[in-house]
């Protein structure tokens, strides 16, 4: 997979006004291009450097050192100094996705492409999806919030939504490995941002909307129309979505784009919806009724209201797509997610669950799900905290949360970045109603909590899930939530 110079140069001349081109030597138009970066230290020879202005950087400082490791052209928003032909446009992010599509071959276009966005519910969704799609035989990629797998293996994700062109490299990883899918978890900076330009999607799915992030969007408007992105300017002709039609912001998809996306829940009016539903510790019964489809009767090893709305979520997603055969078994075999209500048995009989939980609805429905599942004889413990530099509001509604269904509540730190642990702490307990510690080392508030379960008590730690570092200003401290309880256990 490559593309002349030229190639690149009369796509971006094509698709954008004021486009300069500036040389020092006559023979670059035929030099090949087989890889977009904008990386510096990842070029090698053949790549297209793009030089991206960022918050924190700025890609044409680096230009020497992307020379200097074999890159052939740039693309950029200046002239800089160097031999290499200069495509000079006024924003680089608006052509990188695509011209990182052309480079690669359009791998979007190959692959039967899944994006789902909303506030909760996402990488969950997204593990449905990908076993419905495996029990139908369809191999699929997986870009998310937990791994990035391109159908052979598997690593930890960096971020949610990767720059425009790592997206299309990993996309055109999956066909060549065979892949006849790819399902990605599609944040709103992303979309707002640009990193999803150059692929389109065939099923765009809408989970819901809560208040998060608007320390970036500043409201739920701008919030929601950087999910909406998804649905209007990234869809393949003929798309066939899903959208959450309990929710508001969902309903709203739904009434804007008819056919095009089904609504599912459990109130009136929904396409697709849960006729009767059975959950216990072991897992979950659900029957789902949908418009044209037969009724479907599915077993889920998942547990809680939440994943009944995800599996009713994925399966809306899927139908038609593949037999419902192969959407029994998928949901039936779903692995269990890292970090998502993940349950750790300790040998006195207390209860460990490790969830990501995070903003004040989602620590409501892991709480309310335990409560439920467990009765009111169960003592639970709330062990949490809330991350640095985030949407400040949310910490008093936290510890009123947590006070909703926890007998008690250990606060702690979770990511504090820039700020001090003990300010967080005490925004916390500020909503708190309930008995509480604060312990602001969270490996020590984890032993803590694990030292003080008795028989039958249920521990939660939420916020960080599967999270392998403690970030605190500029240092990245190597903690794992259920790697500690597991620890704990194994040497007791």
């Amino acid at each position: 997979m490559s593309a002349t110079f030229g190639e690149v140069l009369n796509f971006v001349r094509a698709k954008g006004k004021n486009i300069i081109l500036r040389v020092k030597s006559q023979d670059y138009f035929n030099a090949q291009i087989s890889d977009v970066i904008s990386d510096s230290r990842d070029v090698k020879p053949g790549t297209l450097f793009a030089c991206i202005t960022g918050e924190n950087s700025d890609g044409h400082k680096f230009v020497g050192m992307a020379e200097k490791n074999g890159a052939c052209a740039l693309l950029c928003e200046h002239e800089v100094d160097s031999d290499l032909p200069q495509i000079i446009v006024e924003r680089v992010r608006d052509y990188l996705g695509e011209v990182a599509s052309l480079v690669y071959g359009n791998p979007s276009g190959k692959l039967l492409m899944v994006g789902v966005t909303g506030t909760n519910g996402k990488t969950t969704t997204t593990y449905i999806i990908r076993s419905i799609l495996q029990a139908a035989g369809i191999r699929a990629g997986l870009l998310g919030t937990i791994i990035e797998s391109d159908g052979v293996t598997e690593k930890d994700a960096d971020r949610t939504t990767p720059e425009s062109c790592i997206v299309q490299r990993q996309l055109a990883k999956m066909v060549e490995n065979g892949c006849g899918a790819c399902i990605m978890e599609t944040s709103s900076h992303g979309l707002y941002l640009g990193r999803l330009k150059g692929a389109l999607y065939d099923v765009p799915v809408f989970t819901n909307l809560y208040p998060e992030h608007l320390d970036f969007h500043k409201d739920m408007e701008n919030y929601f129309a950087a999910k909406k992105l998804l649905f209007t300017d990234y869809t393949k002709p003929g798309f066939i979505g899903a959208a959450n039609h309990d929710d508001p912001y969902g309903k709203r998809l739904t009434d804007e784009f008819g056919d095009n996306v089904r609504g599912f829940g459990l109130v009136e009016g929904a396409s697709s919806r849960v006729v009767s539903s059975q959950t216990s510790i072991d897992g979950t019964d659900i029957v789902i009724e949908a418009d044209g489809f037969e009724t479907l009767n599915l077993h889920s090893p998942l547990v809680g209201a939440f994943n009944i709305m995800n599996t009713l979520c994925a399966v809306t997603a899927m139908r038609g797509r593949v037999d419902d055969s192969a959407i029994m078994k998928g949901v039936a075999n779903v692995p269990q997610v890292p970090g998502r209500l993940e349950r750790i048995d300790l040998p006195n009989g207390a209860r460990v669950f490790v969830d990501f939980a995070h903003t004040p609805s989602a620590l409501r429905s892991v709480l309310g799900v335990i409560r439920k599942l467990s009765g009111n004889e169960r003592r639970i413990v709330s062990l949490f905290g809330h991350g640095g530099g985030r949407y400040q509001q949310n910490r008093p509604e936290l510890g009123k949360a947590a006070s909703e269904f926890a007998d008690e509540i250990i606060i702690t730190s979770d990511n504090a970045r820039d700020e001090d642990p003990a300010e967080i702490a005490k925004a916390i307990a500020n909503g708190a109603t309930i008995p509480h510690t604060t312990i602001t080392d969270r490996p020590e508030a984890v032993k803590f909590g694990l030292d003080n379960l008795k028989a039958g008590d249920i521990l939660v730690i939420t916020g960080k899930g599967p999270e392998k570092f403690i970030t605190i200003k500029d240092k990245k401290i190597p903690f794992n939530d259920a790697e500690a309880v597991k620890s704990w256990r194994d040497s007791h």
